[in-house]
């Protein structure tokens, strides 16, 4: 998945202002979220409207219209969806070359993005805990992959590269919990595993429908917590868990790992939902975070031709958005997990590598 905005022209007149969304923790939804979702909460009306008034004023390069959708044969229930003009009408990603590029003012940046795009300026009401940090704004991605498909962007004007902070991943936790909708995910591409704009930024949207990460069992490393390895799903993953409480501790130990990984040239995908506990099951009871290693590749994307053209945090996490009839009509299963698969660390080399970053993990 890749972020875009325009900034090329000037939007239509009489654009609202956008929304000054000041929250608290008490309007966190800790309990009772599942499938197919509740009715939704003051998060969801602000932005689901906002996005929608975007919509019907042209400020996307397409309209979204109901995609075609359908679920591959399998034990892992992967999620193909059929997105065509995102594949044809979206920005051409920048040239990425290195894990530490840094920011560059002269390529397409968030500070360029129109007024009009800008939907929310989310704000957690300070308490005891300092907020994570002062306002992150919800801009539409003028590409959309899904229905409420938007950014999370700390101030532009920082211009902060595209390598994940405990702050921003806090506030994209936070999101998760204002919202009622179990489909309601965030998300982090780094450099080398298919981020597009060098700019710091995390992805939301809606899917409406569950996936295996949000269920599966997951093995435990460490006798005290922390993550644990995430196997039986699409892409193997450490997983973070949290019944709701801790999110700054689970934002740092996440961003800390992330940090390690990318000191030792990996690239990495987040990917934060509503899901079970560690044990697995059916109910929603906190928070998944999946955290994926891979080798980075600076390559130009595939072409529409291949199986799973792009593997990104939505790839990786089993839904996949594909631009081409063909192959959304033909693609199977165990294409889709060696596509997916490819880019990882294999698990015997990320147990070394854990016992590295986390001495205490048993050999």
């Amino acid at each position: 998945m890749a972020a875009a905005s325009s900034g090329e022209q000037p939007g239509p007149p009489d654009i609202p202002e956008p929304e000054d969304f000041v929250y608290g923790e008490d309007e966190f939804v800790l309990r009772g979220v599942s499938w197919p979702g509740a009715a939704p909460s003051r998060f969801d009306r602000a932005l689901l409207g906002a996005w929608q008034d975007r919509m019907a004023r042209g400020l996307f390069r397409y309209r979204l219209e109901e995609l075609p959708t359908r679920v591959l044969p399998g034990a892992m229930g992967l999620v193909a969806q059929l997105n065509p003009q995102r594949a044809t009408q979206r920005r051409p990603p920048q040239a990425i070359r290195s894990l530490r590029q840094p920011f560059d003012p002269q390529q397409f940046n968030f500070t360029r993005i129109r007024p009009g795009e800008v939907l929310l300026c989310l704000r957690c009401r300070s308490g005891g805990d300092p907020p994570p940090l002062d306002r992150v704004l919800v801009a539409i991605n003028v590409s959309p992959l899904e229905r409420g498909h938007v950014l999370l962007l700390p101030e532009p004007a920082l211009g902060l590269p595209q390598a994940l902070t405990p702050q921003l991943l806090r506030f994209g936790l936070e999101a998760v919990l204002l919202s009622t909708q179990p489909g309601f995910r965030v998300g982090f591409n780094s450099l080398g595993a298919s981020a597009s704009v060098n700019h710091l930024h995390l992805h939301a949207f809606y899917l409406a429908h569950p996936l295996r990460v949000e269920s599966a069992p997951a093995e435990p490393l460490l006798p005290e917590g922390g993550p644990a390895l995430l196997r039986d799903v699409p892409a193997p993953a450490l997983l973070f868990y949290t019944a709701g409480a801790e999110l700054r501790a689970v934002a740092e130990a996440v961003c800390g790992l992330a940090a390690g990984l990318a000191a030792r040239g990996l690239a990495y995908n987040v990917f934060a939902t509503r899901g079970a506990p560690p044990a697995g099951g059916g109910a929603a009871a906190g928070l998944r975070v999946l955290l994926w290693a891979r080798r980075p590749s600076f390559e130009e994307p595939e072409g529409p031709d291949e199986a799973v053209p792009a593997v990104a945090l939505c790839e990786l996490a089993g839904y996949l958005p594909l631009p081409a009839a063909a192959p959304f009509a033909a693609l199977s299963e165990a294409e889709a997990l060696r596509a997916l698969r490819r880019p990882l660390l294999p698990e015997p080399e990320l147990r070394r590598l854990l016992r590295e970053l986390l001495p205490s993990t048993p050999r």
